[in-house]
């Protein structure tokens, strides 16, 4: 899903990560290191300032048009602080601060930043206040999730640049922008355990024959693929959201997106290790990277529970039919 420009941006970004990232990547990743040479690949692409404006010195890209670049890191397991540097730059800028050059990172305040101890610059969002830090400057407390990704606690310091967003990225743009983030990275993820599923399910043998004739491992499998496209179009439709009303006014479809990542990705990943079994845990299979990114991502940028609460005290809140509510939303808004 997403734009003629989000395709070709994402082949690039695939071949880049194909050439340097990998299992054994992720693995040093998840000990801490950082993975220079595939930063390096995809920074040279210039995708971390994708959101930013051109009269502020980036591509003046939509949130649509990046879609297919998160789910082309969520396949490759999100092995550079891409996505977080992307929604950085897009905070940044839209605050009225000049974005950085390096490594970006963003979190909104008290929260666990994603990749803080490997970041040059971090912007730390509350409410509708923008601050920038070098991260050098900041004492952190390091830590991580359930995928072993760096997800560290700074002490903030005076910043070396502050700034406020506008009305249309609202007092929770941090938020909003993680979800949506999360939603097209965990689509990403999902078509990758999907695609290693299938292709056990092709070539593992039982009984004479592959894994994959049999009814029951078909079934799962069309319910992961159903899934799948299911986060993929709802990433889609939030980014589209977000390119015509706002963040703020894309709420309705942001929470919607996380939500159906959220389920999606409980039951994608029951499904790749039932098909996969033990095999899917081992440390040199990349299957469990994929899976244990998903179970991570879900609770960023709000939860399932956070979002179905928040989605449900909204509509209860409009008047009219619910069907009318939906489809009006998806109209391009007056001028």
């Amino acid at each position: 899903m997403g734009t003629t420009i989000g395709a070709e941006l994402a082949e690039q970004a695939t071949r880049a990560l194909d050439d340097a990232a990998g299992v054994a990547v992720l693995r040093a990743v998840e000990d801490g290191a950082f993975p220079a040479a595939a930063w390096d690949a995809l920074g040279a692409l210039g995708l971390g300032v994708a959101l930013v404006p051109e009269d502020r010195g980036g591509a003046g890209l939509g949130f649509l048009d990046i879609v297919p670049v998160l789910e082309a890191l969520g396949r490759a397991g999100a092995p550079v602080p891409l996505a977080e540097s992307i929604g950085a730059g897009a905070l940044l800028s839209a605050a009225g601060i000049e974005v950085p050059d390096g490594v970006l990172t963003f979190a909104a305040a008290g929260a666990p930043v994603p990749w803080g101890r490997h970041a040059t610059h971090v912007a730390l969002v509350d409410g509708a206040r923008v601050a920038l830090y070098p991260a050098a400057a900041l004492r952190w407390t390091h830590g991580t999730n359930t995928a072993r990704e760096a997800r560290d606690i700074p002490t903030p310091v005076a910043p070396m640049a502050e700034g406020t967003m506008p009305n249309a990225w609202g007092a929770e743009a941090a938020m909003l922008v993680t979800a949506l983030l999360r939603s097209a990275q965990i689509a990403g993820a999902m078509q990758g355990a999907l695609a290693l599923a299938v292709d056990h399910a092709n070539t593992r043998k039982q009984f004479g024959r592959p894994i994959g004739r049999f009814q029951a491992v078909q079934q799962q499998l069309a319910v992961f693929a159903a899934e799948t496209s299911a986060v993929s179009v709802a990433a889609a439709a939030a980014a589209r959201a977000a390119d015509r009303r706002g963040l703020a006014g894309a709420a309705f479809e942001i929470g919607c997106a996380k939500v159906t990542a959220g389920e999606a990705a409980a039951k994608g990943a029951a499904i790749a290790h039932q098909v996969l079994a033990a095999m899917g845990i081992t440390e040199e299979h990349s299957l469990h990277h994929l899976t244990r990114r998903l179970w991570s991502w879900r609770e960023e940028g709000g939860t399932e529970r956070f979002w179905s609460a928040r989605l449900g005290a909204l509509v209860q809140g409009t008047p009219g039919p619910l069907w009318t509510f939906i489809t009006d939303r998806d109209e391009e808004p007056a001028a």
